[in-house]
């Protein structure tokens, strides 16, 4: 009795106390220069306000008012900019996975370097990441698991297993028939592909990842090859997009590029040989390409000692350089880009390389960082949570020390890190 009164005292002199949520924090953040992405300039002495997990104001410091008991974070020194995205990459996998090293390596194994991959990712300024392939659905409990603060990492937009075909791409060929082995998400005929797609909607997927042709790192498949049939590849995108989900759309050669952007895919991942048509299409239907460049560079100084089987590293020789020349040309050309880097390949965190080589090809500084902040919001449909440093979006917010649109590499070196009003990293 005397436990039971002590409670109902408490509940009496303390209403809604019991059970409350935390007070929201208020915080405002002074930026010596902010980048304006939308309208692509930079702006100096400017304030950002923010409530909770939301920004809920921005303008110049005179115009911004902060509450009595706000947190000022100084940002007056840096250039302050949206959380990046990284539309195609692979947390739970790393580099030296690849191969016949890939076989010993559990899908648990693989959810927990997904955990420390999506740290690192997140320290490096990615705050909001599209995983496009992972095995087991391993990608989707990360997803939750940063979800529900267990682990810090970006916000997820998963796949779960790609989709593709029996002895394609996303099909492990490196087993012996004896073990009678099909990848997770192998499906062929139209039957058997829309089925796959209600599936992986079933366990979770955000987003429908694909293998129009074959690819670098798999046995047995040429690149330039496609891989489905037109009434399977149009089957998935019409389903997928009957249940909400946009369609990824891994392509290096040119027939499966046009092949996936006729059916009516939302972007092209890599796109190495991607030619004049293919480009025109793009265009004509607003199809993004996600290219995956600095990986080349990483790859090529790295798989010796990674150990990677002889037929990957002829495929990549192949590969890689016609992807720089073919995505050149796109850029110049006037295709929608996000950004992509198909982290996994290389180390995870060091996704920010990516932008250098992107301008090399053609792209100004501004551009690229467009293509990791609001063209990556649009191409994901998050433009109303993510992208940009404006009122009611997710306070993802980053800052470097110097102007990164004069020198892109400064993203590659974030001194401070902010993922919906809580501060990851400051330097």
């Amino acid at each position: 009795m005397r436990k039971l009164s002590l409670l109902l005292l408490i509940f009496t002199l303390a209403p809604g106390v019991i059970g409350q949520s935390p007070q929201k924090e208020t915080v405002l953040i002074k930026a010596g220069k902010l980048i304006d992405v939308r309208a692509g300039r930079v702006l100096n002495d400017q304030a950002i306000l923010i409530e909770g997990d939301r920004i809920k104001q921005v303008g110049a410091s005179g115009t911004v008012q902060a509450p009595a008991g706000a947190r000022v974070i100084d940002l007056s020194n840096a250039t302050v900019l949206p959380g990046l995205i990284d539309c195609h990459t692979h947390l739970t996998g790393d580099p030296g996975h690849n191969g016949y090293e890939s076989l010993g390596i559990s899908i648990p194994r693989q959810a927990l370097y997904g955990a420390k991959n999506a740290r690192l990712t997140l320290e490096a300024g990615f705050t909001t990441v599209r995983n496009v392939g992972a095995g087991g659905y391993s990608d989707v409990a990360l997803r939750d698991a940063i979800n529900a603060g267990d682990v810090p990492g970006p916000r997820i937009d998963a796949s779960g297993p790609a989709i593709g075909v029996t002895g394609g791409h996303m099909d492990n060929s490196l087993l012996a028939p004896e073990f009678h082995h099909s990848g997770d998400g192998i499906a062929d005929g139209v039957p058997a592909v829309i089925a796959k797609v209600r599936e992986e909607v079933k366990y979770g997927a955000d987003v429908i990842k694909i293998a129009a042709t074959g690819g670098v790192l798999s046995k047995g498949d040429s690149p330039e090859s496609t891989q489905f049939s037109d009434e399977e590849i149009r089957a998935i995108v019409v389903e997928a997009h009957r249940l909400g989900r946009k369609v990824a759309a891994h392509a290096h050669g040119a027939a499966g590029i046009r092949q996936a952007v006729l059916a009516g895919v939302d972007s092209i991942e890599h796109g190495s040989f991607i030619d004049a048509e293919s480009i025109r299409l793009m265009k004509e239907k607003g199809t993004y390409l996600v290219p995956t460049l600095y990986l080349a560079d990483w790859f090529i100084e790295n798989y010796q000692r990674l150990r990677v089987p002889e037929f990957m590293v002829e495929k990549a020789k192949v590969v890689m350089p016609a992807a720089r020349r073919n995505i050149e040309t796109a850029f110049k050309a006037g295709v929608k880009v996000a950004f992509g880097t198909d982290a996994a390949v290389y180390p995870h965190g060091l996704n920010a390389r990516e932008f250098a080589v992107m301008v090399k090809l053609g792209l100004t500084p501004m551009q690229s960082i467009q293509a990791a902040t609001i063209n990556a919001a649009d191409l994901l449909g998050w433009s109303d949570r993510v992208g940009a440093i404006e009122p009611g979006r997710f306070a993802d917010i980053i800052a470097v020390p110097g102007d990164p649109t004069t020198e892109v590499t400064q993203l590659e070196h974030p001194s401070f890190v902010m993922k919906g009003g809580v501060v990851v990293l400051k330097r």
